[in-house]
Parts: structure tokens; C-alpha cells; sequence
């Protein structure tokens, strides 16, 4: 498995949800946003998952956690909805159907779901694996090294430890009924720093 295996989608929206996640995001979440949808693309290899709608999973991936930049952070919503909806307006400008544009929020949310079905939403329950990998360390070994280790070198995970840690923390106190209260009280700051990644 290599990165050069995955395509990269070549569409307005994937081109604008690429740009928006560059200019409004720190280098290490873009970082976190291309790591997670490669090891999103890879679960979906390695365990047979099929029928996976490819440039909704890049944009949902991209843009998962946009809603914690300063320009995008509601001040009542939750960040993964508060993404969400920046993901309905970029792909209603590249012309995607209602439903379709409803599907982003839905996967960005359900990424910050404990678990997500796979046979009730593909992308979601991708997009939710993935990430539990790149922040808490989940399922490190259910890809082969040599691709944990290809990624990483493409893009590093920088400072993503410290800014997602202080960046959770601040969503759990402002807005503490969201799942950012769940992820701290759930010890993600630990997490992220004992992620097995942040060693190899």
C-alpha cells in the first residue's frame, strides 16, 4: 500500500475544500485533515469496505475540523457541525445536489461519534476511524508500517498534539454540551500526546 495508490480527487469542490483547509487552518491540522483521509482510504481497503463515495470522503476529511478555526467557530454550535455547514456551502457553490450536500455535515459530525456503522454510513464510519487513529492512537496496527510511516513523512504531525489538545479543551469550555466535553472528559489530551504515531 503507498500513497501513490490513492487517487486524489480532481474536482471543484475537492480543489476548494483543499484551499479552504491550506488558507484558514494551521499547518499541522491540514496535516491531520490529509493524514486522516489517507488512513480513511486505507480502512477502507483493508477491511473490504465498498461503494464508498470518494470525493465526499476527501471533502468531509478536509474540512473535519474547520469549525475550530477562528473564522468558522460558532459561537453556540458544536466544531464538527459549525464544519459541517462550511462544507454544505462549499459544495453548493460546486454544485452538488441538496442531499449530497447534507451528507458532508453528517460524515464531519458523525467523525466525533464513538462509533459509526459502516453499513448506515460508509464515509462517516471511515472518517471516524481514521481519525480515532490520528488522535487517540486506534487500530495502529490494522495498517502495514511501511504506509503508517510513508504518511507521516508526507505530512508530519507537527505541533498537532499541543494545538488539538488546547484547541478541544477551549470548545469543552465554552461549549460544554458538545462532544468536545466528551473527547476531554474521555482524556483525549493524554491520548494525543501517547498516540503510538507521534514515535514512528
Amino acid at each position: 500500500m503507498r500513497i501513490s495508490d490513492i487517487p486524489v480527487p480532481d474536482t471543484l469542490a475537492a480543489r476548494g475544500a483543499l484551499a479552504l483547509a491550506t488558507e484558514y487552518q494551521t499547518t499541522a491540522l491540514t496535516a491531520h485533515a490529509l493524514r486522516s483521509w489517507l488512513w480513511a482510504e486505507a480502512f477502507a481497503l483493508v477491511d473490504g469496505i465498498t461503494g464508498v463515495d470518494h470525493e465526499l470522503l476527501y471533502v468531509s476529511a478536509l474540512l473535519h475540523d474547520i469549525g475550530t478555526v477562528t473564522e468558522f467557530d460558532n459561537h453556540s454550535l458544536s466544531y464538527e457541525h459549525a464544519g459541517g455547514h462550511v462544507g454544505i456551502a462549499l459544495t453548493a457553490g460546486a454544485g452538488w445536489p441538496r442531499e449530497r450536500r447534507e451528507r458532508v455535515l453528517e460524515v464531519i459530525v458523525r467523525h466525533n461519534w464513538p462509533s459509526v456503522d459502516p453499513s448506515m454510513d460508509a464515509e462517516g464510519h471511515l472518517l471516524e476511524t481514521a481519525t480515532a487513529l490520528d488522535i487517540s492512537g486506534s487500530r495502529p496496527d490494522a495498517l502495514p508500517a511501511s504506509f503508517l510511516r510513508e504518511v507521516l513523512v508526507a505530512h508530519p504531525r507537527g505541533a498537532l498534539a499541543a494545538e488539538f489538545g488546547a484547541c478541544v479543551v477551549d470548545q469543552a469550555s465554552r461549549k460544554p454540551d458538545t462532544a468536545a466535553r466528551r473527547l476531554v472528559d474521555g482524556g483525549v489530551v493524554a491520548k494525543l500526546a501517547g498516540n503510538p504515531l507521534e514515535r514512528v
